[in-house]
């Protein structure tokens, strides 16, 4: 590696983190002025103090600061990303800051809230950022479409919208996987800079020289460690809504447009997906509404079992870099065996939570 390219990814990484840490601030003591703060206590709000909200906006303001820089510069025209696909990236978080900017000061119903991650989502796959097939893990051919399990062909307009498909529940669903993850200071803002930073090393080995992909990595990894900054225990501000979706909105897109690494993001990601599988699944079965809030999430039931928010993050930061550096590692038919052990892992750590609550509840 050259050391202009060092440089480059250096400051695609030092300069959305700076800009963060200028912006973070302002962003705050607006929130604070017009009363966008979170003050509710008890149940999920486990924080004492009212908290401003909004900081989603300083996260997208410093990743939009840097692409630009990076537009400006042709760090992002290397022959793979399309600039309709950055567009649809830019758009979508503009979406996403506008749906959370409502919810965070007028407190919108769940099927208003809904419709900005949706129109988010069609923007980011109708311009580009789609899946174009699945590898088979399991099968070795020449080729990445020689091995392929389905091939959405984008010339035909019957297949396309599968591909399409596919990509808006992926999206979607890495959306709603970090807004309900969103409950512990620096968690989200934590795993999205790992799961940033893990995508900008596997693009190392697949892409081509100084991408863009690797790029777009690096300004998000640097935008949420800024932020991080504030947003660690005790925060000073909250991700708020825009925040939360835009960091599972971003490795969504980072996952397909690099190379369709799923498997990859799914390792980052699969603890956070677990739980909320395993939450809303319990919710629905005891009949009630899946987005219902609780304190049903695996990183409340942490704190319930004993531990400090600091501890828990850190212990679920840990979790998420162990999987997601394994996939540098793995081939796609071990990451498929990778994902079943985090998911009885999963399965072995809420088992034992729950029995350190009852313990600690029983005197």
């Amino acid at each position: 590696m050259s050391n202009e390219r060092i440089l480059i990814y250096v400051f695609a990484l030092v300069f959305p983190l700076m800009l963060a840490i200028f912006l973070t601030p302002k962003i705050r003591k607006l929130a604070e002025k017009f009363g966008i703060v979170d003050a509710q206590t008890g149940g999920r709000h486990i924080h004492k103090n009212p908290t401003a909200l909004l900081g989603g906006l300083a996260v997208f303001g410093a990743f939009l600061g840097g692409l630009i820089v990076a537009w400006l510069f042709g760090w992002l025209n290397d022959g793979v990303l399309k600039n309709a696909q950055i567009s649809g990236i830019v758009f979508g978080g503009i979406v996403l800051m506008i749906g959370g900017f409502l919810d965070d000061k007028f407190k919108l119903k769940p099927w208003q809230s809904i419709l900005f991650p949706i129109l988010a989502t069609i923007i980011v796959v109708a311009m580009g950022v789609a899946v174009k097939y699945i590898t088979n893990p399991f099968v070795s051919g020449t080729g990445p479409f020689g091995r392929a399990l389905f091939y959405f062909n984008w010339l035909d307009l019957k297949i396309v919208s599968f591909g399409a498909l596919f990509s808006f529940f992926w999206i979607l669903g890495m959306i709603y996987t970090t807004k309900f993850l969103d409950g512990l200071d620096g968690l989200v803002s934590g795993i999205g800079a790992i799961g940033a930073i893990i995508l900008f090393i596997v693009s190392l080995f697949w892409d081509v020289p100084m991408s863009g992909t690797s790029i777009l990595c690096l300004l998000l990894a640097g935008a949420l460690l800024g932020f991080l900054r504030f947003n660690w225990h005790p925060a000073k501000i909250f991700l708020g809504e825009g925040g939360a979706t835009f960091v599972g909105f971003m490795l969504g897109c980072l996952a397909i447009i690099s190379g369709g690494k799923i498997a990859t993001a799914l390792l980052i990601m699969g603890m956070p997906i677990l739980d909320v599988v395993l939450v809303i699944g319990r919710r629905i079965l005891s009949g009630r509404h899946s987005y219902e809030g609780d304190r049903g999430h695996l990183h409340f039931r942490l704190l319930d079992a004993g531990l400090t928010q600091p501890q828990a993050v850190l212990i679920l930061y840990l979790l998420s870099l162990i999987f997601g550096l394994s996939s540098l590692f793995l081939q796609s038919k071990d990451k498929m065996m990778a994902l079943l052990i985090l998911l009885i892992i999963t399965i072995i750590i809420f088992l034992s939570v729950l029995f350190l609550e009852k313990r600690i509840k029983k005197p």
